[in-house]
């Protein structure tokens, strides 16, 4: 068997529904934990490749992980240029971490499709005009708390789910 290093290929990123078939559990658990909340933080990178974080409703339609955005905000503008985001749950209220923290990563794909976007408009009824995006993920990651240990969950495209704990 060969070994991983970092001069392997790296592995196309996954839309929702392929993490979700691959790991069906854990993309339960994470599409329950974004949706304890509406709203959450959004990364993009800006034109001089500094970070840009700012709010975000996540909705999870179509089999796909969506991100809508105002016309022309500077985040939609910023994964038009970039596609490269982070995407951080609403931690919530406390410091407590009993839902665990969660965040996926990954290139934001615009739709275009007047199909879908008509599909979205009719399910979704969000304001208009607006930018849509489907969140094709590199990463998925929860921490959580096991009484006194940390529980790192993470999955990659064409990787197995990895569990790290630590005391």
């Amino acid at each position: 068997m060969a070994s991983m290093t970092s001069s392997s290929p790296s592995h196309a990123p996954a839309p929702w529904d392929g993490f979700a078939a691959a790991e069906p559990e854990f993309a339960d658990t994470v599409r329950a934990r974004f949706r304890l909340y509406k709203h959450h933080v959004l990364a993009t990178l800006r034109k001089d490749g500094s970070p840009r974080v700012t709010g975000l409703e996540a909705d999870f339609r179509f089999g796909e992980l969506l991100l809508g955005m105002m016309p022309d905000s500077l985040k939609a503008l910023d994964l038009r240029r970039d596609p490269r985001f982070a995407l951080h749950a609403n931690p919530g209220p406390d410091a407590e971490m009993n839902d665990g923290d969660v965040r996926v990563s990954g290139r934001a794909v615009e739709i275009t499709a007047p199909e879908v976007i008509a599909r979205f408009i009719e399910e979704a009824t969000p304001p208009e005009p607006f930018h849509l995006f489907r969140a094709e993920l590199t990463e998925v990651v929860r921490i959580g708390l096991d009484n006194d240990e940390l529980v790192i969950r993470s999955w990659r495209p064409g990787q197995p789910l990895r569990t790290v704990r630590r005391k």
